[in-house]
């Protein structure tokens, strides 16, 4: 009998991380801490790089970009399973979890590649300063936003189509807080097996391509900072590296090991965990790792508070 393209199932049920009564209150005040800083810390420094006109550079371009999908990426995530820790049931109409889900796959996908475009930039910056405004121009770095954009929105809008063509009639509690795509793929009672195809095919690519692209950068930047004579700015040169080089670390390693393994061999349990770490923990340590630690940064803060304690004072 051919199957009928419908759905039987109107809205879900997010299971969510635990359902230990003990652990629901704390965790409810641990993560909305964990999201307030995130989205302190990821639009304030988009407000510092727009006034602050000694930022406007391609690469405090791409990192404003970094924190507006971070900020996003936590918004599209954490205020639903905030509500998990304080309700009985957190329900999620169908039209809603799908468009969590492109939401999510759209941001997820962009953040791996705008990670590469900031190493690659890096790289450049290191080792060719002197042609640094040529290779890096603004067009360039505009051009570099809109395809890593890009990037993301083709991934969610493939997903997207081939899940919707996914017909869900057995149980509809999601075993996870948030609609990812092997949670749902568990709950069809169709076939499933090109979306797997399809999940492993693409995050294959947008994880393994970004990862060499921003490993070979680093391991050109390495060989050019051996090279500098100053102890102290081959240290320094070394600690920046290693910052950046963990957060990637932490990213890539949580999404590779969500989603380059078959549904079936996966464990939710483990599942949720990684999960937490890309969609919560790293978004809110970018802004850390990548910003306050930068002296440039600093400086264009301090200006910035002096300029709005002058105008106060007037």
């Amino acid at each position: 009998m051919e199957e009928v393209n419908n759905t039987a199932v109107a809205e879900f049920i997010l299971f969510g991380l635990t359902e230990n009564p003990k652990l629901q209150l704390p965790l409810f005040f641990i993560f909305l801490g964990v999201y307030l800083v995130t989205v302190v810390g990821n639009m304030g420094m988009i407000i510092l790089i727009f006034f602050s006109s000694q930022l406007h550079t391609p690469m405090y371009y791409l990192l404003s970009s970094l924190s507006f999908i971070d900020c996003c990426q936590s918004t599209v995530i954490t205020p639903k399973m905030l509500m998990n820790f304080v309700t009985e049931k957190n329900v999620i109409p169908y039209p809603e979890c799908i468009a969590q889900f492109y939401l999510f796959g759209a941001f997820a996908v962009a953040e791996c590649h705008m990670l590469a475009a900031m190493a690659y930039d890096r790289y450049v910056a290191i080792a060719n300063p002197l042609l640094y405004n040529v290779t890096m121009s603004h067009q360039v770095c505009l051009w570099m936003i809109a395809g890593v954009y890009g990037m993301g929105l083709l991934s969610a809008t493939t997903h997207t189509v081939f899940l919707l063509r996914v017909i869900f009639c057995k149980a509809n509690i999601i075993r996870h807080y948030f609609c990812d795509l092997f949670p749902l793929l568990e709950l069809s009672c169709s076939s499933t097996f090109i979306n797997e195809i399809v999940a492993l095919s693409f995050s294959a690519f947008h994880i393994v391509a970004p990862t060499v692209t921003i490993l070979s950068s680093y391991v050109f930047i390495i060989v050019n900072v051996l090279h500098i004579q100053s102890t102290g700015g081959r240290s320094k040169a070394f600690s920046t590296c290693s910052s950046h080089i963990m957060a990637v670390a932490i990213f890539f390693g949580s999404t590779a090991f969500m989603y380059l393994q078959p549904s079936s061999v996966s464990s939710v349990g483990q599942g949720k965990l990684s999960s937490v770490f890309y969609t919560i923990v790293v978004p809110m340590l970018n802004p850390v790792i990548y910003s306050l630690r930068n002296k440039d940064v600093k400086s264009a803060f301090k200006m910035l508070l002096k300029k709005l304690f002058l105008l106060n004072k007037d």
